[in-house]
């Protein structure tokens, strides 16, 4: 399975369980903190522009979903772009509204195949993103930890940041991607064809 099979096509925002779109095929959903990388990995996996990529983390307030099509234009997957967490300057009011329309989708929504969690493989392990993969697991969700941005560690840094996560956020399966230089994606697709 490659982005090359699929056209993209914006489908909807939702901001609650109603606004969802109607569960008819497989949904791919993407998580995690903001400014880790979320738009630029989708846009690499699909090959073209098709979630905004901002300058400014927390742009994204609902779940964005965007159906990938197949040559006949037949729907075969969606992948869900959920808002970003952890990020300081996106209003507590927005942000507390999130659990309302995201934990259901999570823990209840029937199409949801896999959750790719995305980290930071710049970052240290960072508790949200523990509290997370903890959370996925008591849902009983399956989900690939996905390390993006890769591409700006030296060999060394990459070894030692990508210990460091597996052994805080307490997996022993981590993906490094970069979306800049495509390393990962194709393993990316690969999991996401296997569920």
């Amino acid at each position: 399975m490659t982005a090359a099979r699929y056209t993209t096509q914006f489908l909807l925002s939702a901001l609650s369980a109603e606004q969802f779109p109607a569960p008819t095929v497989p949904e791919i959903a993407f998580l995690g903190r903001s400014n880790v990388g979320k738009s630029s990995l989708l846009n690499a996996l699909v090959g073209e522009k098709a979630a905004k990529v901002s300058s400014t983390p927390g742009r994204t307030r609902a779940i964005n979903f965007f159906s990938l099509r197949d040559q006949k234009q037949h729907p075969q997957l969606v992948f869900s772009d959920l808002p970003g967490y952890g990020y300081a300057k996106v209003s507590k009011s927005i942000s507390a509204e999130w659990p309302r329309f995201i934990e259901p989708y999570l823990a209840d929504r029937e199409p949801l195949r896999l959750c790719v969690c995305l980290v930071d493989s710049n970052v240290p392990p960072q508790p949200r993103d523990a509290q997370l993969l903890d959370w996925l697991r008591s849902v009983d969700r399956d989900f690939v930890v996905v390390a993006t941005k890769i591409d700006r560690l030296s060999g060394n840094q990459r070894t030692r940041n990508l210990a460091a996560l597996r052994q805080g956020l307490k997996i022993e399966d981590l993906l490094p991607v970069s979306a800049k230089t495509g390393v990962g994606i194709k393993e990316l697709w690969a999991r996401i064809e296997a569920v």
